[in-house]
């Protein structure tokens, strides 16, 4: 049990890390009130977005950070549920953010309000905010939780 539970502290310490330099990004480039884009990754420099997801993306990397120590307590457990929770939560934004962009058309030459077909598609290509991509890792966390119920 306590190798698979070192196992699990260091990915999600890994994966704390991360998200804490992913949040510190976020409130970095709003602070600096302008945008930021390389490869699959893009920061917002709006205020809602990139410094208010920002700190709720900081504190999901602290509390990933700080429920690692003693990963097999459930307090401590509880801390990295919490920090995927808020993942969750700011992906969903994000996500739902870029469903409702997709639909109407931005270009008034097309004349219907909404997208073709290859433009909507096109909406959902990279890159993408640190949530997002942060969502699949922190979806690990599932696992976690099954097991722990099956334990008990």
């Amino acid at each position: 049990m306590a190798e698979k539970s070192s196992v699990a502290a260091i990915y999600f310490a890994i994966l704390g890390i991360v998200t804490t330099a992913f949040g510190i990004a976020d409130i970095l480039v709003t602070a600096g009130a302008s945008e930021f884009a390389y490869g699959i990754l893009e920061i917002s420099g709006d205020l809602f977005r990139g410094g208010w997801g920002g700190v709720i993306v900081l504190f999901a990397g602290l509390f990933y950070l700080s429920g690692i120590r003693n990963f097999d307590d459930i307090h401590q457990f509880s801390k990295v549920v919490m920090g995927s929770i808020l993942i969750w939560i700011m992906a969903g934004c994000d996500i739902f953010a870029m469903i409702t962009e997709s639909i109407p058309s931005w270009e008034e030459e097309t004349g219907p309000w909404f997208n073709t077909l290859p433009d909507f598609i096109a909406a959902y290509a990279p890159p993408y905010a640190p949530a997002v991509l942060l969502l699949p890792f922190s979806l690990v966390v599932v696992y976690y939780i099954y097991k722990r119920k099956q334990e008990i």
